[in-house]
């Protein structure tokens, strides 16, 4: 519970006691809270640029990339380095890039990475061969590693009135979880009407429009000066982190029991035990473990790591229904997508940023969940002969309602009450999860699909009559078996949410309190 000023704003909360609520207590005379930041709407629409930019690079690629492995001479094996590669240093990297923000400071993180991602960008729309290309994606992830946890700690701190808040965090909420069906929709054009070189391109001029709006409207609040970094916690945490991508990355095409997915693994597992022994002994931990010890918090996350998990297949899936069951081209498989984006940002601006301030969290993180959920089973029903308007459409537009309706009050929820300090590492625990939930969620998916449609194919080789057809009736088979199991991890989010996080919704947040 928080209290308040005289003129009514929230302070950090306080264990309540007897006296605190007595009438005749008097408040003792606090300095009035300084006045909103006049540029703080602009501010957003920086930030935004950056998370959009961020959020669109890790699908962008995907549809360009049969037209960049032919230009570029890449073989089979070596073509999934152009997604891990942005994935392993993206998901592995982004604790530490949270808290070198919060040491150096949240909007000189944000430019140097906006910078670094400009120019890693263009050198990857200029690569010469694959290995080029590989560097470039490898700086990408870097880059957006810094540049994802400062983005998220700077919108925490410039937004702290409750109904502000909820309208920035629908905008940021929409962002992320429509920004992958952005990244598909804008590879597609890009890769059709320019060339593949374009799907890197593209992030310099977003770039340098952020990096001239920053210095004009990013105020950095006070956070940590002066501290150490924490560089066993970081070797620890990050190396665990990229054992983990890196597995999940080949069990796709080694299978599960390989040594090089399960070593990987096993290391990661190892080393995350080990950074979180370290955490709880270390004078300055990379990341304070009560940040997650909260409850709140932790069902947060909790949730927004299983949404992702059940979310993160569609796209894929979806893309590999359009293009290789209905024939779709490429353009037109990236506008298919429009209908999820457009329910995502309507379910995060229109619904939940305004039910929010009056509205307990996990109401809307549960009802987003059970919409998603049934969005997967009307796509667990497609056919080989299904039609897009009656079929697929409703599929996605619920799709999208429900992660819009989910991810925006997750992400104000996960990040409220933490000091402001503490901010950097606290966004990039929650941009780890749904990096996490994302590799992990499109390998064990696309597992379960590939299985199921090799067994219905197996089953069903015995009629060469429909040989083409049996393939294609194969792969729509797996793909329900994983949408099934999708609806199934979106339900068990549903849950999560419904019992641990709180009923109030957080009346304060992105304090710049002390720990």
């Amino acid at each position: 519970m928080s209290k308040k000023r005289p003129g009514g704003e929230s302070l950090p909360s306080a264990p309540s006691t007897a006296a605190d609520r007595s009438p005749d207590r008097e408040v003792p005379a606090a300095t009035p809270a300084p006045a909103p930041d006049p540029k703080r709407w602009w501010a957003l629409a920086v930030i935004a640029l950056a998370q959009l930019m961020v959020i669109l690079d890790g699908t962008i690629v995907n549809i360009a990339l049969p037209s960049a492995q032919h230009a570029l001479g890449m073989s089979d094996a070596d073509r999934q380095w152009v997604i891990t590669a942005y994935t392993l240093a993206f998901g592995g990297l982004l604790l530490l890039g949270g808290r070198i923000a919060d040491l150096v400071g949240r909007k000189r993180t944000f430019v140097i990475g906006l910078a670094g991602f400009a120019a890693a960008s263009a050198l990857g729309g200029a690569a010469t061969g694959p290995g080029m290309l590989f560097a470039a994606r490898a700086l990408q992830g870097a880059f957006a590693a810094v540049l994802a946890p400062s983005a998220l700690s700077l919108l925490t701190t410039t937004f702290t009135d409750p109904k502000e808040r909820a309208r920035a965090f629908g905008v940021y909420g929409a962002l992320a979880g429509g920004g992958s069906a952005v990244g598909l929709i804008v590879g597609g054009l890009l890769t059709e009407y320019l060339n593949w070189r374009w799907s890197l391109y593209v992030n310099v001029p977003i770039a340098l429009a952020a990096l001239l709006g920053a210095p004009a409207f990013l105020r950095d609040r006070s956070g940590r000066r002066g501290g150490h970094l924490d560089v066993p916690g970081a070797l620890l945490g990050c190396g665990g982190l990229v054992a983990l991508v890196y597995g999940f990355s080949e069990a796709e095409p080694r299978g599960w029991t390989s040594p090089s997915v399960l070593t990987p693994l096993a290391a990661g597992v190892i080393l995350l035990a080990a950074f979180v022994w370290w955490q709880s002994r270390a004078a300055s931990p990379l990341l304070p473990l009560r940040i997650v010890q909260d409850r709140v918090r932790a069902g947060s996350l909790a949730t927004m790591g299983l949404a992702t998990i059940g979310m993160f297949g569609v796209f894929l899936f979806l893309t590999y229904y359009l293009q290789v069951v209905l024939g779709y081209p490429p353009v037109r498989t990236g506008l298919a997508f429009v209908p999820i984006s457009a329910g995502i940002v309507i379910g995060a601006t229109q619904i939940a940023a305004r039910l929010l301030p009056r509205t307990a969290p996990r109401t809307l993180m549960s009802s987003g969940m059970v919409l998603a959920a049934a969005g997967m089973v009307l796509l667990s029903s497609l056919t080989v002969h299904a039609q897009y308007v009656t079929h697929v459409l409703p599929a996605l537009l619920l799709l999208g309602l429900g992660m819009g309706l989910t991810f925006m009050p997750v992400y104000a929820t996960a990040t409220a009450g933490v000091p402001a300090q503490d901010a950097g590492v606290a966004s990039a625990v929650l941009n780890t999860v749904q990096q996490m939930g994302a590799s992990l969620g499109t390998v064990l998916l696309n597992t379960i699909a590939t299985g199921a449609t090799s067994r219905y194919v197996h089953s069903h080789s015995h009629d060469p009559a429909h040989g083409g057809a049996t393939l294609n009736e194969g792969m729509v088979h797996g793909f329900s078996v994983a949408y099934w199991c999708s609806a199934g991890v979106l339900l068990l989010a549903a849950l999560v949410a419904g019992l641990t996080v709180r009923h109030k919704t957080p009346k304060h947040a992105g304090n710049d309190a002390p720990a």
